[in-house]
């Protein structure tokens, strides 16, 4: 019987023998070395990224969702990525679903054998939509829980974004867009919380910050689409405001009180807007971009 070989976030790391017995800063040294050559990895991934983040971007504006549907540690950073896009870019959170087997764990009990539910995943994919984007992550790219979601939302005419680690996965055959992160064999063969999952969290923050750029919730490196409903952001929002267009904070405050918070409609009274209708007049026609907007202005 021929031997068939280990997927290659199974493999044995070629550095470690003798990990448990060597100093501590050299088990440092090795896990943040295996860190650094997961994101170099990554390299080779960025036009499919991009690719990833278009999906995105058209299903947003007509209307649809982002379902994030994983297992274990590849579940947690889709929960990672998808729960901060509200706060940095101002979607609304019925935008976003998670769909984690077993659910979000509330504690620190994750159990593992709810990878294999597909009948759950299955059930979860019922709320998918044909105008709606599923990022379906898998280390291995063969982990049943998204493999059955990722099928079923396939079947709803819904767009697939297939990540994994390992070449020849099965999830890419079911995907729009298959998105390789060619990580190294973990320091702790099979452990995909460590270098697996950290490229999946870079890719998945790349992918979605690309989306809002595109999107128009970027200008010049600034959140322009956020709410200012905390006294944090309420201080950033100021910022903002003044940066773009050169007023005094006192204005810029006056004008956030107008636009109930929101930064976009915010900047386009500072500009020379008549009113807050005006201003989410020419935002609406702008399609959201606020350099639009503004040059509209």
């Amino acid at each position: 019987m021929t031997a068939t070989a280990s997927p290659q976030t199974e493999t044995l790391h070629s550095d470690a023998m003798g990990l448990d017995l060597r100093a501590d800063s050299e088990v440092l040294s090795q896990l943040l070395n295996s860190q650094q050559m997961a994101l170099k990895s990554m390299s080779s991934a960025l036009p499919e990224i991009a690719a990833a983040a278009e999906l995105l971007v058209k299903s947003i504006r007509n209307g649809g969702r982002l379902h994030y549907a994983a297992a274990g540690s590849s579940a947690l950073m889709g929960l990672a990525d998808g729960a901060e896009l509200p706060g940095t870019f101002g979607l609304t959170a019925d935008r976003i679903a998670i769909h984690m087997a077993g659910g979000v764990p509330l504690n620190g009990n994750m159990p593992g054998h709810t990878e294999d539910n597909d009948s759950a995943a299955l059930a979860a994919a019922e709320t998918v939509k044909p105008q709606d984007v599923v990022i379906a992550i898998s280390a291995s790219g063969s982990t049943p829980y998204p493999m059955a979601f990722a099928q079923a939302a396939r079947d709803h005419d819904a767009a697939i974004i297939g990540i994994a680690n390992n070449a020849d996965a099965p999830l890419f055959a079911l995907a729009d867009v298959a998105i390789h992160l060619k990580t190294p064999p973990e320091v702790i063969a099979g452990s995909t919380r460590l270098g697996a999952a950290t490229a999946q969290k870079v890719a998945l923050n790349m992918m979605s910050t690309l989306t809002g750029i595109r999107l128009g919730h970027v200008f010049d490196g600034m959140m322009v689409n956020l709410v200012a409903d905390n006294e944090k952001l309420r201080g950033r929002a100021i910022g903002i405001v003044t940066q773009i267009t050169g007023t005094t904070e006192m204005t810029a405050q006056d004008c956030l009180q107008k636009a109930n918070g929101a930064v976009k409609p915010a900047v386009l009274l500072a500009a020379g807007a008549a009113s807050i209708q005006q201003a989410n007049t020419i935002i609406e026609q702008a399609n959201g971009d606020l350099r639009v907007a503004l040059r509209q202005l």
